[in-house]
C-alpha cells in the first residue's frame, strides 16, 4: 500500500504552488488530494489522536484499491461552499465531505456512484419547544438556521415557492454540527440536518429532537471537478462497486453509524448524569485495568455501565453480581473472592473480556474482534462461534461484526439453530448489548480523555 499523507490545511495543498489568482498552477500527479470538512461523518482526529471518520476510511480504502504508488492528502475547509470551490479551482481532486447529490451542484461538479442514502430532518430542542412545527407551513415565522451553500438551502428555496413567507438564515463558514450544537444550547430554534449526523449528535445532546422529515431521501457521493480527471471518476466508481459487493462499505457504515440510534434520550440523559456522579469514583480502577489488559478504560467503563449502571451492589435473579456482573463460575476462573468489591470485580471483568478477545480468531480485524468479544462476554463464545459459522453458510463474512450480528439474530429460528452446534439462542440480547456499549463508549470518548499507559508495565497481560 502506498504511503498515506494526511495534511490538514484550510488554505491549500502542500504539493501545489499557489498563483496570485489563488489557483494552484501545478500539483504532484502522484498525490490524490481530498477536500473535506471536520465532522463525525467525515474526517476528524479521535481521542487517541488518530485520524478517523467515514470519509477518511473510504479514502484510505480507495488508495489501497488503486494499488499503485500514489499517495493521498487532505485539505480541511470550513464549509461545503469551500469544498466545491476547492474542486473548481483545482486545489483538490476529490470532495469527500458528506456531499449530497443535488441538481444545482451537478451544474458545477460531477459525482461518483452514490454510496449512502440520507434523509434531511427538521431539528429542534425538546426542552425549549413544547409544540414543535409538524410541517413546512408551520415553519413560517420561525427562526431557521442552516449552513450556507448546502442542499438544505436548495430545498428551502424549492419550498419557498409554495410558502413565500418561509425564511431562513444561511450561516457562512459553518456546518451542520456547529448549528446542531447551537440548537442544543438554545441559541437556535430550528435547523435542518441529515439524519445520520443527527443520530450521532443525539448521543451527546439528547435534547435534540426530530420535528419532521424534510423532503424526500437523498444520496451522498464523492465530488469531482468537471472534465478534469474522468479516469479518476471511473476508478472511484469501480471502487464503490467493489466495496458494496464485498461488504467493506457495509462494515464501514456500521462502524460509524450502526449503533448511533441504539439509545433513547432518557438513556443518554441518565448515562451523562451518572458519568458525572458515579464514574469518578471508579475511573482509577478502570484505568488500572487498562494497564493490565491494554483495553481502553472507556470501553471497560461502558461495558460496566451496560452491565450494572455502575451500581456495585447490583445483583441479578441468577446471582450475577457487581459492577462487572460476574457469574460465580467467571469469578472462580478470575480468582475473585468478593464480586461486590470494585477493586476485584473491575480487573476481573477486564481480564475476562481480554480472554474473550484472545479467543476470537486473530484474522478478525478490530474493532470487529472487540465487538464479538463483548457479545461473548454476554452470552458466551460458543453462540458467537455458531453465528460466525451461520454467517459463512449464508454467504456473509464470519469476520465482520455487521454480518455476525445478522446471523446472531437468526439463532432463535429453528431453521437455523437446529443445525447450530450449541442450539437455540436468544441472540437479539447480545446484539442490543454490544450496540449499547458502543454508544456509551462513543459518548465517553467525546467527554473523557484517553489514558496513556505506563511504559514497560510488568503487570500487562500479553496478547496471543
Amino acid at each position: 500500500m502506498a504511503l498515506l499523507l494526511a495534511a490538514c490545511s484550510c488554505e491549500t495543498s502542500s504539493n501545489g504552488k499557489k498563483s496570485t489568482s489563488g489557483l494552484i498552477e501545478k500539483r504532484d500527479e502522484n498525490v490524490i488530494t481530498f477536500v473535506t470538512i471536520n465532522s463525525p461523518n467525515t474526517y476528524y482526529i479521535n481521542s487517541d489522536r488518530e485520524f478517523s471518520g467515514l470519509e477518511y476510511d473510504l479514502a484510505v480504502a480507495f488508495l489501497a484499491f488503486l494499488d499503485d504508488k500514489k499517495q493521498i492528502e487532505f485539505i480541511v475547509v470550513d464549509s461545503i461552499e469551500e469544498v466545491v470551490e476547492a474542486l473548481v479551482n483545482n486545489r483538490a481532486d476529490i470532495a469527500a465531505a458528506d456531499l449530497t447529490v443535488t441538481e444545482e451542484r451537478k451544474e458545477v461538479i460531477e459525482f461518483s456512484t452514490p454510496y449512502q442514502n440520507i434523509q434531511q430532518q427538521v431539528i429542534y430542542n425538546k426542552q425549549l419547544t413544547s409544540k414543535p412545527a409538524k410541517n413546512i407551513g408551520r415553519l413560517t415565522g420561525k427562526e431557521i438556521v442552516v449552513p450556507a451553500s448546502t442542499s438544505f438551502v436548495e430545498r428551502l428555496k424549492e419550498y419557498q415557492e409554495k410558502e413565500p413567507a418561509l425564511n431562513w438564515i444561511a450561516r457562512k463558514a459553518a456546518h451542520s454540527e456547529n448549528i446542531l450544537e447551537d440548537v442544543a444550547d438554545g441559541k437556535v430554534e430550528y435547523t435542518i440536518a441529515d439524519d445520520h449526523l443527527v443520530s450521532v449528535l443525539q448521543n451527546f445532546h439528547p435534547q435534540l429532537h426530530v420535528a419532521f422529515p424534510f423532503g424526500e431521501p437523498e444520496k451522498i457521493a464523492w465530488g469531482f471537478a468537471k472534465k478534469r480527471k474522468p479516469e479518476l471518476i471511473l476508478e472511484a466508481n469501480a471502487f464503490f462497486t467493489k466495496i458494496k459487493s464485498d461488504g467493506t462499505l457495509r462494515n464501514l457504515i456500521d462502524r460509524y453509524h450502526g449503533n448511533s440510534k441504539r439509545l433513547k434520550p432518557l438513556d443518554v440523559n441518565t448515562f451523562l448524569k451518572r458519568s458525572r456522579t458515579l464514574l469518578p469514583q471508579y475511573k482509577k480502577l478502570f484505568k488500572d485495568a487498562q494497564e493490565i489488559t491494554g483495553i481502553d478504560w472507556r470501553m471497560l467503563a461502558a461495558l460496566s455501565y451496560q452491565e450494572s449502571h455502575w451500581d456495585t451492589f447490583n445483583t441479578s435473579p441468577t446471582n450475577v453480581r457487581g459492577l462487572m456482573m460476574l457469574t460465580e463460575a467467571t469469578s472462580d476462573q478470575m480468582g475473585v473472592m468478593n464480586r461486590l468489591d470494585p477493586k476485584e470485580s473491575i480487573p476481573a471483568g477486564a481480564k475476562y473480556l481480554n480472554l474473550m478477545i484472545n479467543t476470537i480468531p486473530d484474522r478478525v480485524p478490530e474493532p470487529d474482534r472487540t465487538y464479538m468479544a463483548l457479545a461473548s462476554y454476554n452470552i458466551g463464545y460458543a453462540h458467537v462461534e455458531d453465528a460466525r459459522v451461520l454467517a459463512q453458510r449464508l454467504g456473509l463474512s464470519p469476520d465482520s461484526w455487521v454480518d455476525v450480528k445478522k446471523a446472531l439474530l437468526k439463532l432463535n429460528d429453528p431453521q437455523h439453530y437446529a443445525n447450530a452446534k450449541y442450539g437455540y439462542c436468544r441472540c437479539a440480547q447480545p446484539v442490543i448489548y454490544v450496540e449499547s456499549i458502543r454508544s456509551y463508549y462513543n459518548i465517553l470518548s467525546r467527554f473523557e480523555p484517553a489514558h496513556e499507559p505506563f511504559e514497560d508495565n510488568p503487570y500487562k497481560i500479553a496478547s496471543n
